[in-house]
């Protein structure tokens, strides 16, 4: 955090969906520290103990008359959404393809795609009536390995295609839009893959750094994106994984020789 704690944000407004989760709390409090004004997004409202100004709304991200008016509501608190950030995602548990109802990936995909594209619309509007703006959405590792479950997958991997169309359609009017696809990382979510001490050191194994992610982590990548400093990046994914996904091969070889 200390890298972006200048106060870059100050008098912008950011909005981050999925607040009161890991990742969100680490992002908020990034862009917190950055002097933005940050708008929390979640299904209840989230409790927030931050600096500088604030605003917390219940959300449901699938619904688009929800979303409006939260759009609505942080644009008469703060005059407009500078910063967006969509981060609210389900992860169920892994299920095989064939097991996959369509009631399960419907689910998914209103949540982790459907949500992103309506925060986008109505808070990107801002943003392009303004004639500047950034949206990060938060993909994941998943959209480029298949994973134990597929649906989660194909809603990541629709994520990035979707922040490239955002980058060419809204670039050109002075929107940004970028992803960042975070690895292992440890956060609420995750925690059962890591509380038995023998699987989070095999994970450990499996990744260039030798550690777990932590969600400042991401926050910090994610903070990059929201600020000018990345001003001439966009339709980009950004894998923070510690370098796990180019490390399988040689992981597989290494066991070999054990």
């Amino acid at each position: 955090m200390s890298a972006f704690a200048d106060r870059v944000l100050a008098g912008r407004t950011a909005a981050v969906t999925g607040a009161g989760g890991g990742l969100g709390r680490a992002i908020l409090d990034q862009l917190a520290a950055m002097g933005a004004n940050v708008v929390a997004l979640d299904l209840h409202e989230v409790a927030l103990d931050l600096p500088g100004e604030h605003l917390s709304l219940a959300c449901d991200i699938t619904l688009d008359d929800a979303v409006a008016r939260a759009a609505r509501a942080a644009a008469e608190r703060f005059g407009r959404c500078d910063v967006l950030i969509n981060n609210a995602a389900i992860l169920p548990k892994p299920v095989p393809l064939e097991d996959t109802s369509e009631q399960l990936w419907a689910e998914v995909l209103d949540v982790n795609l459907k949500g992103a594209f309506l925060c986008s619309r109505h808070f990107g509007a801002q943003m392009l009536e303004a004639g500047r703006g950034s949206i990060v959405n938060l993909a994941s590792i998943a959209a480029s390995a298949p994973n134990a479950v597929g649906v989660y997958g194909v809603s990541k991997a629709a994520v990035l295609a979707l922040t490239r169309q955002m980058a060419v359609e809204w670039g050109p009017r002075g929107l940004r839009a970028n992803a960042v696809s975070p690895g292992l990382v440890r956060t609420p979510m995750s925690e059962p893959f890591y509380a038995d001490p023998e699987n989070c050191a095999t994970r450990m194994s499996m990744v260039a750094s030798r550690r777990i992610g932590v969600p400042g982590d991401v926050a910090s990548v994610v903070a990059f994106l929201a600020c000018d400093a990345s001003a001439y990046v966009n339709g980009q994914e950004i894998v923070v994984d510690g370098g796990f996904l180019h490390t399988s091969l040689m992981s597989l070889q290494n066991r070999d020789k054990a």
